[in-house]
């Protein structure tokens, strides 16, 4: 048997060789690749990671800022902010304090400064339209910009990111509303009712009529828009009416309540103090000091059992200047009485000619130049009634001959219930009766309550039955600001729609004319009877109201306007170290 000999060619055996280290290479170069993209991923995911937690360590040393400023612009407004500023600043980064987590971050405000934020205020104040949920709604804007830069220093990659955000800070004048209420708001009307200017609950709105309701403007409410539904507490039957929203667009809720910058709470009762008397010992400068119409007022009149005094207001003068009683009785008097029959008590009013105040400011020697160099025309008044008077009786306010204001306007103000006398603030007796406020000035009128006396409305009437107390056609072009009282079981609260009360019958031929802005903001605390139309107290006027667009005009507003307070977040943005304004 012969074995066969192979041979093998020696220049094939090398060329596998080769081909063998090469690929052997090339899948070494391929891993190589894939470790070194793999690692190179890993870093940039890594640090990715990193960069987002220092964005969102960054954007919380904002967010700290951003509640004291919101804080601090609720309970003081502005001033308050601005007085702030280097507190915003140096003590505000989160730390270990706050919690464990922080104790390796470091924060700087972008110019250096380690520990910091950067806390700028853009200078001046615009008076602005406001964003798209309070569409139309103007107010007083400030600008602050708010930027930090963090680094956690455990990191080896040191990864910084810088966050800026911007605030708004709007001051709404309050009488830019139809019918605007602190708490719920009730409408229920039982004639056509057609409400001409924005309406704005912060809390429940019942839309509850028994006849037909046209809103021509936007509603607002913090809870709910009720319809067709009345407070649970109302017994009444259910509601029979129809409702229009003319812009159903501008129909809202919820939205973000817009407050009185009344301490921590903003309730009801809490807003009441900026109508009330301060406190013995209460500093006028004080944040609630600044908000009380008896500091802000350039006169304060005071009724004792002892008699009338009054002297110049706090921001005047310290109140350092004491008007002569002699001048006082021209436009002042105390000795009227009348029957208010939902109350069910002799009002004793402290009565105010405000033609003859009128007359007097442009004239009197005493608070005209009360402060050297000025010409101080007499444009708000604030009334104490501190008279001691029996149960049966109510202690008010009732201003009369109201058709000439001072040329500023004039706003009146008292923590008792308010009276409203025959027409009131109309230059031109043309314009009487109409939604024409081109001759008018800007007035307001702040109470307890406020109740109408048409133009035949006699003291010595008020005892008559109620059919013998027949109204007349009246106007009243003015601001409203004042309480009512609530709902209760079984006892409505009488709704926006009797929010102004009424003694007399009015018919459908006696039209109440009214031209301004209804503000409901606190309960009664006099005029506390439940509104009732079954028991001899009045029959409801034709309604002819209307929003006073004047008010829209930031130099036609009522003297002493409050103002609502809103916190509007603007820019967001992602900025460089080192950098304190977006790219």
């Amino acid at each position: 048997m012969k074995t066969p000999l192979t041979f093998q060619n020696p220049n094939r055996a090398g060329s596998a060789l080769v081909i063998t280290m090469i690929m052997s290479a090339v899948a070494l170069a391929v891993l190589a690749g894939a470790m070194s993209w793999s690692a190179t991923s890993s870093r940039l995911t890594y640090r990715s990671i990193q960069y987002n937690r220092s964005v969102a360590a960054a954007e919380a040393a904002t967010e700290k800022v951003v509640s004291q400023i919101n804080r601090d612009f609720l309970f003081g407004g502005e001033n308050l902010v601005d007085n702030n500023l280097n507190v915003y600043r140096q003590n505000t980064v989160p730390s270990s304090s706050d919690a464990p987590y922080w104790s390796t971050w470091k924060f700087d405000d972008g110019n250096g400064n380690t520990g910091q934020t950067y806390v700028q205020r853009a200078p001046g104040t615009s008076y602005i339209v406001l964003d798209s949920t309070y569409a139309g709604l103007k107010g007083f804007a400030w600008t602050y910009t708010i930027v930090s830069h963090a680094t956690d220093t455990a990191n080896p990659q040191n990864v910084t990111a810088g966050v800026l955000q911007q605030l708004q800070l709007a001051s709404i004048p309050i009488f830019q509303f139809a019918m605007y209420s602190s708490g719920e708001m009730e409408i229920s009307c039982g004639q056509p009712f057609d409400i001409t200017g924005r309406v704005h609950s912060n809390g429940e709105l019942y839309v509850e009529p028994d006849s037909s309701l046209t809103f021509e403007s936007s509603v607002t409410a913090v809870q709910n828009i009720l319809f067709p539904q009345r407070d649970p507490l109302d017994t009444r039957g259910p509601p029979s009416g129809s409702v229009v929203y003319v812009h159903p667009d501008e129909k809202s809720a919820p939205v973000p309540a817009l407050t009185l910058p009344i301490g921590a709470t903003n309730t009801p009762q809490a807003v009441r103090d900026i109508i009330e008397p301060p406190p013995p010992g209460e500093d006028p400068g004080s944040p609630l000091g600044q908000l009380r119409y008896y500091n802000q007022c350039d006169m304060v009149l005071v009724v004792s059992d002892s008699g009338i005094s009054a002297t110049s207001g706090f921001l005047i003068n310290n109140f350092a200047t004491s008007i002569p009683t002699n001048e006082l009785m021209t436009f002042v008097s105390t000795t009227n009485s009348f029957t208010d029959a939902r109350e069910g008590k002799t009002v004793m009013p402290i009565d105010i000619n405000i033609g003859n105040l009128a007359a007097w400011s442009q004239t009197n020697s005493s608070l005209r130049y009360s402060i050297i160099g000025s010409n101080l025309i007499l444009s708000s008044v604030y009334v104490l009634d501190s008279r001691t008077l029996p149960g049966t009786s109510l202690g008010a306010v009732r201003v009369l001959n109201g058709l000439q204001l001072p040329p500023n306007g004039l706003t009146v103000a008292t923590a008792r219930p308010l009276y409203v006398w025959k027409d009131y603030n109309q230059t031109n007796s043309a314009n009487l009766g109409t939604a024409n406020t081109s001759t008018t000035r800007p007035a307001s009128l702040v109470g307890d309550a406020i109740t109408i006396l048409s133009d035949s409305w006699v003291d010595a009437n008020s005892t008559s039955p109620v059919g013998s107390r027949i109204a007349s056609a009246t106007t009243v072009n003015a601001a409203f600001l004042t309480g009512a009282v609530d709902t209760t079981l079984g006892h409505y609260s009488g709704g926006m729609e009797n929010f102004p009360r009424f003694l007399e019958t009015w018919g459908s031929a006696n039209v109440f004319t009214y031209n301004g802005s209804m503000i409901k903001m606190f309960p009664s605390l006099y005029a506390t009877n439940a509104w009732n139309n079954n028991n001899n107290i009045y029959s409801p006027p034709k309604r002819n109201w209307a929003y006073d667009v004047n008010f829209d005009d930031p130099t036609r507003l009522p003297p002493k306007t409050p103002s609502l307070l809103k916190v509007i977040r603007g820019q967001w943005a992602n900025v460089a170290p080192g950098q304190n304004a977006a790219p």
